[in-house]
């Protein structure tokens, strides 16, 4: 008995849930106020209804009012004829119909009390209404612009989780851009080393590249004494000059004498 106690409140929380998710609080407005417009309908057909009634009543009450109005003048007739028989039979009809008269008024009286609480129900019922289809229209507005409001703070979320991935795609970006860079100029300082043999330089390590580069200065400092000696510029003893005949002659090897 506890078990189908629990299940069934389990039920009826999931239903109530669903409901709730599925109501729609501007639908409902509308619906609530469908339904009083519907009341204020009821009230005025009843209202139409005793009006009716209540003409109906006149209607009867004016016909047995020319009734007993022609038995008067009947009585009246018969009596100036000298039938008082039937002037008594005449008046006593008259009698009759003051009966129906009152009661007819008493009805009258009623229903007119009916009508009369008809229509103040129908004036309440309709202020009720009016006031009730304003802050309807209030309450829907409100609730859109929450709605609104609410996709616009979901809309942002979105954005702002985007950016956040986007901000962390970039940052992943560029550090696989720094890590490249690093790699590249550490490659790019191997092969100026010599530690990593260059594709287009023939395979040099880095000894073999210090010794051409000695062989390469030695050999430019030689070309360089065999070009000043050729101008006349390397130094003479004491620090002056040659003149040209001197660096002809030790240009030179015989001294200069004829062969």
């Amino acid at each position: 008995m506890s078990v189908m106690k629990r299940l069934s409140g389990i039920v009826q929380a999931k239903a109530n849930k669903a409901l709730d998710k599925a109501e729609n609080p501007a639908d409902m407005l509308d619906l609530s106020y469908e339904k009083q417009q519907e009341n204020l309908q009821k009230v005025r057909r009843a209202l139409a209804d005793v009006a009716t009634a209540k003409k109906r009543l006149e209607l009867q009450a004016s016909e047995l009012q020319g009734q007993a109005t022609k038995l008067q003048d009947q009585a009246k007739q018969a009596l100036a004829q000298g039938q008082e028989d039937l002037a008594r039979q005449a008046l006593t009809r008259r009698a009759g119909l003051a009966d129906q008269l009152a009661d007819l008024g008493n009805q009258h009286s009623q229903v007119e009390a009916q009508q009369q609480q008809l229509e103040n129900t129908a004036q309440r019922l309709s202020a009720q209404i009016e006031s009730f289809r304003t802050r309807k229209e209030t309450l829907k507005a409100s609730y859109t612009a929450s709605k609104a409001q609410a996709s616009i703070g979901e809309a942002v979320s979105g954005i702002s989780e985007s950016m956040t991935d986007a901000g962390m795609t970039l940052e992943r970006a560029q550090d696989k851009i720094s890590q490249m860079q690093a790699r590249a100029g550490a490659i790019d300082e191997l092969i100026d080393t010599g530690a990593l043999p260059d594709a287009l330089g023939g395979g040099k390590d880095d000894i073999q590249a210090q010794l051409d580069a000695t062989s390469q200065a030695g050999q430019v400092d030689t070309e360089l004494a065999a070009l000043k000696a050729q101008l006349g510029t390397a130094p003479a003893a004491g620090g002056a000059l040659p003149s040209a005949s001197e660096a002809a002659d030790s240009a030179d090897p015989t001294g200069g004498a004829p062969s």
